[in-house]
């Protein structure tokens, strides 16, 4: 049985003619009426308004999207896209983060680590992985991790998916923002490839500090800020209910970000979202990082590390031009 998709408010009226095509052709299969051609008229509609819906998607609707419940998470795309995955645990400081999870995997062959964030499929599941917000201690274990890639010459895959790092009083007493800009540091200078794949949300430093890479690429629908569009609504008009607006301001979409060079590609979705289509969505993810791949290993060190340096320091440069 196909489980049922849940339904976005700028959706609704798209559900509202798939319903109708579901009735009538109910009714043709009861009765001797013949409404093939009114089935087809109202699929044919269906098609252009499903189009005209998904091209046209404000930032505040790719937003919804990206936060969908049944979008597709990263230990989806782990056991769809690579091999022999073994989970590696804890930060050897305090308790597993279940907010991350790492390892040690294959790529086509090719011995890699994988870090990633990790959201819950439903109430249970996202309070067991904190909604993926992560405490200091996930950061620790995904930079213990990435170094023993480092160490061995394995590349690294990252996936980001994160609403931002855990801002409780607990994880700010163990040092959330030591822990965020320690992977950042280390990240700039690794000796082998960095591949980030933005799944999700990357929201604020908690996304940063798995998004450090030689090659970014971001999912059609995912979203990537400094801040959600609702913390930005709080403190710029001290009203959460503009989030919104914020959405628009915040320049978060993949589209606005490639055209900034904070990304180098944006990989195609199915028409509706990756939770319409894994499968389709986790192709096009797994030929993105397979070039990204092949492109990188041949690079010396040095190369890649002035690169991915460069690339970093050249985000934010502003030119007043008249």
């Amino acid at each position: 049985m196909t489980p049922t998709v849940h339904v976005l408010p700028f959706e609704q009226h798209l559900v509202e003619l798939e319903n109708k095509i579901t009735e009538l052709r109910a009714l043709s299969e009861s009765s001797f009426l013949d409404l093939s051609a009114e089935i087809e008229t109202l699929t044919q509609k269906l098609n252009a308004s499903r189009c005209e819906t998904y091209q046209c998607l404000t930032p505040w609707q790719v937003t919804q999207i990206a936060r969908h419940p049944q979008r597709p998470r990263t230990l989806s795309y782990l056991e769809r896209l690579f091999h022999d995955f073994v989970e590696l645990h804890g930060g050897r400081q305090f308790p597993d983060d279940n907010a991350i999870v790492c390892g040690l995997a294959t790529f086509h062959g090719e011995p890699v680590v994988v870090v990633g964030h990790q959201k819950g499929k439903d109430t249970e599941d996202n309070i067991y992985r904190n909604f993926g917000m992560p405490h200091p201690e996930g950061y620790r274990k995904a930079l213990r991790v990435m170094k023993l890639a480092n160490k061995f010459g394995r590349p690294i895959i990252t996936f980001v998916d994160t609403p931002g790092a855990y801002p409780g009083l607990e994880a700010e007493e163990r040092g959330q923002a030591e822990a965020i800009a320690r992977n950042c540091l280390e990240m700039s200078f690794f000796q082998v490839p960095v591949v980030v794949v933005i799944v999700g949300e990357g929201g604020s430093g908690g996304a940063v500090a798995l998004g450090v890479g030689d090659a970014v690429i971001m999912l059609e629908y995912a979203i990537y800020s400094v801040i959600s569009p609702e913390g930005c609504a709080s403190i710029l008009w001290k009203d959460a209910s503009r989030a919104e607006d914020a959405a628009t301001a915040l320049k978060l979409t993949s589209q606005d970000l490639l055209k900034f060079g904070v990304i180098d590609e944006v990989v195609t979705e199915p028409v509706g979202g990756a939770h319409r289509d894994f499968e389709t969505t986790a192709q096009n993810i797994e030929k993105a990082i397979a070039k990204y791949l092949a492109l990188l290993k041949p690079m010396s060190v040095e190369e890649l590390q002035q690169r991915r340096q460069a690339k970093y320091r050249q985000m934010g440069i502003y030119t007043d031009q008249k």
